[in-house]
């Protein structure tokens, strides 16, 4: 099967202006694998981590709390799979130290 790229998924050639390269590179090797599901996963933790980010921005800790413990639930179903989302854990932890 030939490889996906930005050319022939729709999904990835969404994601690669709104995301960071290595959440795009993680997101490229799920569509690959043939694991969109979690790649759509991927792209809702990453929505979550910047919305709780720009809670803090405004000093609303519950909301980003509350995104943020969906993110971790997200995250856990990834490594339950055999994913492991190191830089969106990165992400995480920077945010929850700023909490």
């Amino acid at each position: 099967m030939a490889r996906k790229s930005t050319r022939n998924s729709k999904l990835l050639f969404n994601a690669k202006d709104i995301t960071s390269p290595k959440v795009y590179a993680f997101l490229v090797k799920l569509v690959n694998d043939d694991r969109e599901d979690l790649a759509e996963k991927t792209l809702r933790i990453d929505y979550l981590l910047n919305y709780a980010q720009s809670c803090l921005k405004q000093n609303d800790k519950i909301e980003a709390r509350s995104a943020l413990d969906n993110a971790l639930i997200r995250m856990n179903e990834l490594d339950s799979e055999g994913y492991d989302p190191e830089h969106l854990k990165y992400i995480y932890d920077g945010i929850v130290k700023k909490l």
